[in-house]
């Protein structure tokens, strides 16, 4: 669960400054906002995948269905936790909302959605597959030798 959380986190910083690059745009281009609202946004995106992943690997045999779900909610939780940010920095409501339709017209919120497809698809097929930490030959219990 901790590797697909920073794989999510990994991922969607990679996608956002790639998507930044490509458009040549900033993620939130409003002037005066600072940092608060993208940071509180991917902590809380980060929480919500770290939670929604570790609530779906306590079932025995988890479903890759449970994907979609997770990394929706990723997204979701990032608009929200951004629109809430700007709206108690600007006190605008118009100002939170536009930066709101900014990410997902921009292409964030579906960077952010892609990357907790991917991490979340990895840490169920990590649990799926009974996945081990590596050992070294003489940690192994091999009567055989």
């Amino acid at each position: 669960m901790v590797l697909a959380t920073i794989g999510f986190f990994a991922l969607a910083v990679f996608g956002l400054g790639a998507l930044s690059v490509a458009t040549d745009t900033d993620i939130i281009a409003v002037p005066g906002l600072g940092q608060a609202p993208g940071a509180i946004g991917m902590l809380s995106a980060v929480v919500v995948f770290a939670l929604m992943l570790w609530s779906t690997l306590r079932r025995g045999n988890p479903s890759y269905v449970a994907t979609v779900a997770i990394a929706l909610l990723a997204g979701i939780t990032h608009l929200a936790a951004v629109w809430i940010t700007v709206l108690i920095g600007s006190s605008d409501l118009v100002i939170a909302t536009a930066v709101a339709g900014d990410l997902v017209r921009g292409g964030v919120s579906a960077v952010l959605v892609v990357a907790g497809l991917i991490a979340a698809w990895g840490g169920i097929a990590l649990r799926r597959t009974r996945a081990e930490h590596p050992r070294w030959p003489w940690e192994r219990d091999d009567d055989g030798e």
